[in-house]
């Protein structure tokens, strides 16, 4: 599978029989000694970044503009990125697992591209709001790592692309309803804001979006073929089902592993309705390989999802690709009499943003970064799996290729089903809370060792991240987990 980080693809019942294991445990929790030691390190070690938010705090929402920002006690604010590694701004240096939520396969400010996008900018600046040669370049790079991508349509974000495939879908299909897999992340568009996280929790999380806005969304639980079918089967007397859209290594870049064959018995089920197959490769393009998720499936969706590295890690990263029959419904201007999907975006496709996506995928063509993080991330799954055998611990640890998740709470695979489950909410958010705080200060304290991870639970690797920082890290997060609070656990 050269190009792939996925070196072997994990069996996921084996994954969710430990999951289940880990579920059925009391939440664990730090020593206290050790818990208050981590915490302390914010209050000595971060005076800038405490000082900081809570001067921001007074203008910006919560402090921070991005929902990766948040951290417990307090956010860190970051001054310096390079290769596998962040320096905040007391000068404390992490190495670099979040990944800006996984753009950064290259490793941060890498160079080369760096290089490129200044030229760029010194040339014509970032955005003229004309056609740019980096449009046309970048979109026949993506057509040749992934041939379903006959023409592409760069937006401003993921959460733009979705809008945009939904949108055609209902348009080129004449349908309405749209499903999803329960617990995925598709943006925070009114109509996908959705089951997030958690299975089965419907609206529950997002507020202040009319219910008329998600009465076409459904939402199954991942890996429930049969589920999925007798969705599409009933939807046919309500409106037909447009598209079925997945990530297709699983909810929450793959949290919530799939099995092998599920994409492709989602693709023949769409088949057999006459539904668009839509791929959110938001995060798998160019991080498990150039030619994504359905590369290393052998899937071919109906259109396809983009952001992050589509740009490189620089903004305005999003985008929208399939064939050129459905793709023509998303050309610019008016053709008399021809239906269309209207979208927009002042900053999309601007000159930086291309520039820094075509170069990127360049350099991750020529580096074989995505095998090369993939091997790190195989590297640092196996280290998590020594420690938690060594300790005895219930966690559980898995990745897809360069996305890693050290599952030690289990938050987001709490049972829920609304609105049935209604009258024993209280109980289930009172868990939630639970779990979620542990996820919280197990993160605390991997920061407080100099790790920066995704909520305490995923972690991104890159080109950066040599056998040394592997070493290095799992060091670290052996110091944390060997601060588990001894419990009679049943781990078999």
């Amino acid at each position: 599978m050269n190009g792939f980080s996925i070196s072997e693809y994990h069996d996921s019942s084996e994954i969710y029989r430990k999951l289940d294991v880990l579920m059925q445990q009391p939440v664990l929790k730090l020593k206290e000694t050790a818990l208050k030691q981590y915490l302390q390190y914010f209050e000595e070690k971060c005076n800038k970044s405490k000082e900081m938010i809570t001067e921001a705090k007074k203008f910006i929402p919560g402090g921070v503009q991005h929902n990766l920002a948040f951290n417990y006690p307090f956010p860190i604010v970051v001054e310096k990125a390079h290769g596998a590694y962040l320096w905040d701004a007391d000068g404390n240096q992490y190495i670099d697992f979040l990944q800006a939520g996984g753009p950064i396969i290259l490793g941060n400010n890498y160079q080369p591209v760096r290089e490129k996008v200044i030229a760029l900018i010194n040339e014509c600046g970032p955005v003229t709001g004309l056609f740019s040669e980096y449009e046309l370049k970048l979109a026949r790079e993506i057509n040749k790592h992934m041939p379903s991508i006959e023409m592409f349509r760069m937006l401003g974000s993921g959460t733009e692309s979705v809008m945009a495939a939904i949108r055609l879908a209902r348009l080129a299909t004449g349908k309405k309803k749209v499903i999803k897999m329960g617990g995925a992340y598709h943006g925070w568009s009114d109509q996908m804001v959705y089951g997030l996280h958690i299975p089965g929790t419907g609206g529950f999380e997002a507020h202040g979006i009319p219910g008329i806005c998600r009465k076409h969304t459904h939402e199954v639980y991942p890996n429930d073929i049969d589920a999925l079918k007798k969705k599409m089967s009933s939807n046919r007397i309500r409106g037909g089902t447009a598209a079925v859209i997945v990530e297709p290594v699983g909810p929450e870049s793959g949290t919530r592993p799939v099995d092998k064959d599920h994409n492709q018995q989602i693709r023949e089920l769409c088949d057999q309705y006459d539904s668009l197959l839509i791929f959110d490769e938001v995060v798998t393009f160019g991080r498990i390989g150039l030619s994504g998720a359905q590369g290393y499936f052998g899937v071919k969706p109906d259109l396809t999802t983009f952001g992050k590295v589509v740009a490189g890690g620089y903004p305005a990263a999003g985008g929208l690709g399939g064939s050129r029959d459905l793709m023509g419904y998303l050309a610019a201007g008016i053709e008399g009499g021809k239906k269309r999907v209207y979208v927009g975006g002042t900053l999309a496709a601007n000159p930086m943003s291309s520039a820094a996506g075509y170069y990127t995928i360049k350099e991750i063509e020529r580096t074989n970064a995505c095998e090369i993080a993939g091997k790190a991330a195989d590297r640092l799954t196996k280290g998590f799996k020594n420690i938690i055998d060594d300790l005895n611990l219930p966690f559980v640890a898995y990745n897809q290729g360069a996305i890693a998740h050290l599952e030690t709470a289990g938050t987001m695979f709490i049972k829920i089903n609304l609105p049935r489950d209604v009258i024993r909410i209280k109980s289930i958010l009172r868990e939630i809370k639970v779990r979620q705080h542990f996820m919280e200060e197990m993160g605390a304290a991997y920061m407080a060792e100099g790790i920066v991870t995704l909520a305490g639970s995923r972690m991104y690797t890159s080109l950066a991240d040599t056998d040394e920082v592997i070493d290095d890290a799992l060091e670290r997060f052996g110091r944390v987990l060997k601060n588990i609070e001894p419990a009679k656990l049943n781990v078999t």
